[in-house]
């Protein structure tokens, strides 16, 4: 499967101003995830976050060494009869999602061990096409209190393609790369839980919902798998962590919640998040997508002339600029390219990155100069 690995393209239309501080740019629905997602309209969706049920079983109180209570999730909307009935949910809020996302689209969900893999099995079934497995290692996790098992101190996530033959799912790799010091984003994310004030309270001071996300989380997701403007949609929304991520990041959003105290809450976090600033969420101009720029074109733009001798960054060695935008090394005539593979005696070499000129400031590589020549381009 090819994947279209770009940040969101300069040619993609940008959220104004007006979008991005309209409320109406985000909806909470209150009701059934699968009844509501049956009345949008199909393929509209360009990224689902699911953060369903995750069905775990618990029996009784779960309890401290000095006997303290656990706030743990003991909610009916986590309680099912058995797995077979959580099979048949989880494959009917899948089928609705499917539904509504456009073909392009992909699909997060996450869970822990109670859960995701039955949830990865009916994604497969079902058609999904599973591209990653992110494990959100916690930095504070909670301790296990009976010291019978190893501490759970991650969550899975499963990121999957609506449709395994579309090739234009979104996939920021380059952004997320330049924000990871040039390192390839990897599939362990370390982002500690939701605390402290980020964690939402009721009027008794206690947890309003016992599996909020932190935001950083949701933040990455849907940086790495979407584009400003870019519809979310996460059917269990929650106290709306996702809904004030996207809004937060230029996004669209539509929650549905079907605890009404939840949804009230999402609504009124979601309406007090400002929209980061647009130069903060312009598109990330790939190599792929940024203009070509012939090396001749640094001669006719006057940026260099012929006669100019080019370096290597520690001047070794040293090619002339002729009038037709070949270099000369030697007797050899030919690109920058293959001159500079010639100069090190490999095979291909990037020649803009290898190819440098002196100035009385010092070295500068000839990208540089690519660079302001495509900025005269795209004004």
């Amino acid at each position: 499967m090819v994947v279209s690995r770009r940040g969101a393209s300069v040619r993609t239309p940008r959220v104004s101003s007006e979008s991005q501080q309209s409320p109406a740019s985000a909806r909470i629905i209150v009701g059934d995830c699968v009844a509501e997602m049956a009345k949008l309209p199909a393929a509209g969706v360009d990224i689902v976050f699911a953060d369903p049920p995750y069905n775990l079983q618990l029996q009784g109180d779960l309890k401290r060494p000095d006997d303290s209570r656990v706030d743990a999730v003991v909610d009916d909307w986590d309680k099912f009869a058995s797995f077979g009935a959580y099979d048949d949910f989880t494959r009917a809020w899948l089928l609705a999602c499917r539904r509504v996302m456009k073909p392009s689209a992909t699909l997060w969900v996450i869970g822990s061990y109670h859960n995701i893999f039955r949830v990865g099995a009916i994604l497969q079934d079902l058609g999904f096409w599973i591209l990653n497995d992110i494990v959100w290692r916690k930095s504070n996790p909670m301790p296990n209190f009976r010291g019978r098992r190893f501490t759970n101190a991650h969550e899975t996530l499963i990121w999957a393609a609506r449709d395994p033959a579309k090739k234009n799912y979104t996939f920021n790799y380059e952004a997320l790369k330049a924000g990871n010091d040039d390192v390839q984003m990897r599939s362990d994310w370390f982002i500690p839980l939701c605390t402290g004030e980020e964690r939402l309270k009721g009027r008794d001071g206690k947890k309003l919902h016992p599996t909020q996300k932190p935001e950083a989380l949701l933040a990455r997701v849907i940086l790495a798998a979407s584009r400003p403007d870019d519809l979310v949609l996460d059917p269990f929304c929650g106290t709306g962590t996702t809904g004030a991520a996207a809004r937060r990041l230029g996004r669209r959003f539509i929650g549905i919640e079907r605890e009404l105290q939840y949804a009230a809450a999402a609504e009124r976090r979601i309406a007090a998040t400002t929209p980061l600033p647009q130069p903060t969420l312009a598109g990330f101009t790939t190599a792929r997508e940024a203009p070509r720029v012939p090396f001749a074109l640094l001669i006719e733009r006057g940026l260099l002339a012929p006669g100019t001798k080019l370096v290597d960054a520690k001047k070794r060695h040293r090619a002339l600029v002729r009038a037709d935008g070949a270099l000369t090394l030697g007797e050899a005539v030919g690109s920058i390219h293959r001159i500079g593979a010639l100069a090190q005696g490999l095979e291909a070499c990037n020649g803009w990155t290898f190819w440098h000129v002196e100035t009385p400031q010092g070295l500068t590589v000839i990208d540089a100069l690519r660079a302001k020549v495509r900025a005269q381009i795209e004004r």
